[in-house]
């Protein structure tokens, strides 16, 4: 064949994108193009008995076919010229993208899949590649459907279109956007509802919110579909960010929630991970406005309890916070205690005796050193607090700790 070697290499190309190539004349049986795992999930038919030609809804010289079956597997096929029979190069089964577990049941049931083969099918089914309609693979075909054919001389036909040739590609284009129009308000309408949760710290809802997602609902924007989800999570790890700082939390809360979350996006291996970084970035910002939102107190006061929470070891004395903002001591500490309902030395002793059994709980740190970094200099001084507080001395809390 003159065209050999631009077949050869095609192929080859194919094969190390583990994407499925075959050669079949249509007397073949058709298992011979899927191979013997596909045997076990076919029901309806018996594909001992169907041949190529049988399975073909259609097959004409100089034309390329892209069918797409019952099972949303999809195939590319044309006849090669020149040969001595009716030779079919074949390209797939493939699928366009990933498919959630609900949408496998549907196509399960579609195909007399039985409830019992359905984990197998589902396993099956993914270990198919995704080739989107961005893959380089689809300029490659039309660059050796012109080496075989010549430039002009064949057509690409999708056969599973009414319409072999649409009338005007912007009809065709304004139909696929009509398709997808609904599931593409439905995500904004959840996103939305996502938002409003965080804003208001609403843990209850996540499991009805992430519910609705699946990586169907998800535009390909990248061919990788890894790469996709991982855009994907990132977009919702800004949103959800912002939702929390209009919520009330501090950019200094925020930022370090934020950086850690896009350390693992970038470190998750799968698709099948996405919902479970979703489900933790939505109860991570939750519980930060649960635990931080100030919005209910006046400026003056969200600036001193930003102060005192973001450096609970440093100088917190009455007359050094109201001096960095520039308003009398007696005036802050009124203005504090009818916001909060309590002091600011109140407020200060309780944050720095959280902080203080935190470190207990998490850390190997001396007790003096652990009092030292909640701005307390005496250890004695320490001790008699966090006992007062806590019920239990220092060493005593951490040894329950340990035991428990």
């Amino acid at each position: 064949m003159f065209y050999n070697n631009e077949l050869q290499f095609f192929c080859d190309t194919l094969k190390k994108n583990h994407i499925g190539v075959s050669f079949a004349s249509l007397g073949d049986p058709l298992i011979q193009i899927f191979g013997k795992s596909f045997e076990p999930m076919f029901t309806s038919i018996d594909p001992e008995g169907m041949t190529v030609g049988n399975f073909l809804p259609v097959l004409e010289p100089n034309i390329v076919y892209k069918m797409t079956d019952s099972f949303s597997f999809s195939y590319i096929y044309f006849l090669l010229p020149e040969m001595p029979s009716k030779t079919v190069f074949f390209i797939g089964p493939y699928i366009h993208s990933q498919f959630s577990h609900v949408q496998l049941l549907e196509i399960g049931e579609k195909n007399g899949i039985q409830p019992k083969n359905q984990s197998i099918f589902e396993k099956f089914f993914q270990s198919f590649p995704v080739i989107t309609g961005e893959n380089p693979i689809f300029s490659m075909l039309e660059v050796l459907g012109e080496r075989i054919w010549g430039r002009s001389a064949f057509t690409m036909v999708d056969v599973n279109k009414e319409n072999s040739t649409p009338a005007s590609p912007i009809i065709d284009e304004f139909d696929d956007v009509l398709v997808n129009m609904k599931n593409m308000e439905m995500r904004y309408e959840c996103e939305n509802e996502m938002i409003e949760a965080v804003k208001l710290g609403q843990l209850h809802k996540a499991g009805s919110l992430l519910s609705k997602f699946s990586a169907q609902d998800f535009e390909m924007r990248a061919a990788d579909p890894l790469r996709n989800m991982k855009n994907y999570c990132i977009i919702m790890n800004t949103l959800l960010r912002k939702a929390a700082e209009n919520g009330g939390v501090h950019p200094i809360y925020l930022d370090s929630v934020s950086s850690g979350f896009a350390k693992k996006i970038e470190q998750f291996s799968s698709v099948g991970e996405t919902p479970d970084m979703m489900m933790e970035m939505f109860r991570a910002y939750c519980r930060l406005v649960r635990k931080h939102s100030i919005n209910e107190y006046s400026p003056l006061v969200q600036k001193v309890i930003v102060m005192i929470d973001s450096n609970i070891s440093a100088n917190l004395a009455l007359s050094s916070l109201a001096a960095e903002q520039k308003v009398s001591p007696g005036y802050l500490s009124t203005v504090f205690k009818k916001e909060t309902g309590k002091s600011i030395t109140e407020y200060i002793r309780e944050k720095r005796i959280k902080h203080a059994a935190h470190l207990l709980a998490t850390t190997h740190l001396q007790i003096q050193t652990v009092a030292l970094h909640c701005g307390i200099m005496d250890v004695q001084y320490f001790s008699k607090i966090f006992k007062k507080e806590m019920g239990k001395p220092p060493k005593e809390y951490r040894d329950g700790i340990k035991k428990n």
